[in-house]
């Protein structure tokens, strides 16, 4: 079995400065950028081969089509990752992103090759199952209905596979923001699971898995699925309620002891001291 790491930095499926005080506009927007280089930087020495999917960082034009902001450059990047994996032709794949749409590709990836036997368990304080022309236009809020073969055609047409909702699971889902996405999650039928419902064990998801057929699980782990008050890693500091980070670890070694782990995505992480660090040192005398 040959596991890779990709280091995926994409930050333009967020459309995230409103949310982010004390910075510009500018450095909140790809501070998963810089996030995804920092996750890689913290991660583990590994023996495993290391890949990084290439990301421009120009933000001089942000440009909304057919519903997606940035969509020709999140097409680009996505075609980047799929000839990635299929040169490293990997059998299991960590993923340090970079916001939520970086599981995209790699998921849909590992079930086209493992011919659908793969369950999806979205870490995530949210569903992120909105649709081009929904009231937000971040591609990271897509993620998970891309994986689902849903959203824009042009971006979903270079997919390579896409997962049954059955086979599709929400662990710590907490806010879905619009009426019409609630109603989205009970129509599509995912299993979804609280916080509070988590928290002291993980026998409501853990059971889910071994009542589903497939043999191999692939993990999603948003940073926002923590309670803000025990750490915040992630770009909203509410609504208070989330998982503390010792649960969140719980929640995906006891998924991994389950079915086993193919696809291991870390996400959305927003270093907002690094990104101040890093723009006090761009006003030093002779760091220029």
């Amino acid at each position: 079995m040959k596991t890779i790491r990709l280091i995926y930095p994409q930050w333009q499926g967020g459309n995230i400065a409103r949310w982010i005080s004390g910075m510009p506009a500018a450095d909140a927007s790809r501070g998963y950028y810089l996030g995804a280089m920092l996750l890689d930087f913290l991660a583990p020495k590994t023996d495993d081969e290391i890949f990084t999917v290439p990301v421009s960082t120009d933000i001089s034009e942000r440009i909304e089509t057919n519903g997606v902001l940035d969509r020709g450059i999140i097409k680009k990047q996505t075609k980047a990752a799929l000839e990635t994996l299929r040169i490293a032709n990997p059998d299991r794949v960590v993923t340090l992103g970079g916001e939520c749409s970086v599981s995209v590709l790699v998921f849909t990836y590992l079930a086209d090759k493992y011919a659908g036997d793969v369950a999806i368990v979205w870490v995530d304080a949210h569903p992120d199952i909105t649709l081009p022309g929904d009231d937000y236009n971040g591609y990271h809020a897509m993620a998970l209905t891309a994986c689902m073969g849903m959203g824009d055609e042009d971006i979903i047409g270079q997919l390579p596979a896409k997962i049954s909702p059955v086979d599709v699971c929400i662990a710590g889902l907490r806010e879905c923001e619009y009426p019409y996405i609630e109603k989205r999650v009970e129509e599509l039928g995912l299993a979804h699971f609280s916080p509070s419902s988590l928290a002291n064990d993980s026998s409501l998801l853990t059971d889910w898995l071994k009542h589903n057929n497939k043999s191999k699980v692939m993990v999603h782990f948003d940073m926002d699925v923590m309670d803000p008050a025990d750490i915040l890693a992630a770009v909203a500091d509410g609504p208070s309620g989330g998982l503390k980070l010792t649960e969140a670890v719980r929640i995906i070694n006891d998924i991994a002891a389950v079915k086993e782990l193919v696809a291991l995505t870390v996400a959305e992480p927003m270093p907002r001291l690094a990104i101040r660090l890093k723009n006090m040192l761009a006003e030093l005398p002779l760091m220029k």
